[in-house]
């Protein structure tokens, strides 16, 4: 398989974020971009450099007022006195939008923060708006090798992307990889399909193409009842306008194991299947193994590959996007099992 992958993400490194009022060191850090690459050479898969592509991947996603605040806020967060070395927001706006209240749009770096930051798990520093490009620019080079006729391929995007919303970062994602991919193969092929199987729901996809319905957004992910991202990833969010019934999650009981995983994985493709897309992006999270730091679900290493059997039995061109999957011994294993699982499942299909 043909894995696209940079090391230029390292210049990203988040030190710190907020947990229950409690600041902890960030989980999300270069090293777990070491161990799947490691892994990834390893087995002998293809290692490909991404280009760039410009803007205009982002700009198809992602609205240009946030574009601008993600590119320039950590110079403009440096010059307030006694500001904190990244840029965390210390206030969010309850409702945005006129119908809800928020009708202005602050001028101030502190309140551009609250407005275009979800949460205080995405702090901006020196080197993140430059990594979150390259990384779009891997998801944007793996959904270009499929164009160019590569059945699959896997982007090893970091940061992730699944939580950035078209005008909003949160949960360590500033640019929506799998939705910029999804997003580039929609404009050159027909319809396209999103599959989110990492731990937490993936509710800024969703809501990048909540009313569309040229897009098909599935999550699989931790019942959001008490977990992240809480507000989203509820089974009756179906979508809205155009695209009503385009959307589709399926929420897990904390700690659910591989076998109920992929009874409702079954669904998901189903879904897929009746829609019948031109191609499919995979949003993949590695966070829902049993030892994963972020504990939600309990998936087996052995697991990834029966998921992902099942997902290349669709026999779609397929761009493969990482997301979430923290530092434990078996990161890498459980990446090394999905992928070949994946061709295994592929081999079958065919």
């Amino acid at each position: 398989m043909k894995i696209v992958y940079s090391d230029g993400h390292r210049i990203h490194y988040p030190k710190n974020f907020l947990v229950s009022g409690s600041q902890q060191q960030n989980p999300e850090v270069p090293e777990r971009a070491d161990a799947l690459i490691s892994s990834v050479k390893d087995a002998g898969h293809i290692i490909v450099t991404p280009r760039s592509f410009g803007a205009a991947p982002r700009g198809a996603v992602h609205s240009p007022e946030y574009l601008e605040f993600l590119e320039n806020i950590y110079t403009r967060w440096q010059r307030i006195p006694d500001a904190s070395p990244e840029v965390i927001p210390n206030i969010h706006p309850q409702a945005r939008g006129a119908s809800l209240g928020v009708a202005g749009y602050p001028a101030s770096a502190v309140g551009q923060a609250g407005y275009h930051m979800a949460d205080t798990a995405c702090p901006i520093g020196e080197g993140t708006w430059e990594a979150a490009c390259l990384s779009a620019d891997i998801a944007t080079q793996a959904a270009q090798l499929i164009l160019d006729g590569a059945p699959e391929a896997y982007a090893l995007c970091r940061p992730p992307g699944h939580h950035a919303f078209a005008d909003m970062a949160g949960g360590f994602c500033y640019l929506n990889n799998s939705a910029i991919a999804a997003q580039y193969l929609r404009e050159r092929l027909g319809t396209v399909a999103v599959l989110d199987v990492d731990l937490h729901h993936g509710n800024g996809t969703q809501a990048i193409f909540y009313d569309r319905d040229d897009v098909l957004t599935i999550s699989l992910h931790a019942d959001p009842v008490r977990f992240y991202p809480f507000f989203w990833g509820f089974a009756d969010e179906r979508g809205t306008g155009r695209g009503l019934g385009y959307n589709f999650n399926l929420p897990l009981p904390r700690g659910t194991t591989g076998d109920n995983f992929l009874k409702s994985l079954q669904k998901a493709t189903q879904r897929i299947s009746a829609f019948g897309p031109s191609a499919l992006v995979v949003a993949l999270g590695l966070d829902a193994h049993e030892a994963d730091p972020l504990a939600g679900l309990a998936l087996t290493t052995d697991d990834f590959g029966k998921v992902a059997r099942a997902i290349a039995a669709l026999g779609l061109p397929t761009v493969l996007v990482q997301e979430g999957g923290y530092l434990t011994a078996a990161l890498g294993d459980n990446l090394k099992t999905f992928l070949e699982g994946f061709a295994a499942g592929r081999d079958r299909a065919s």
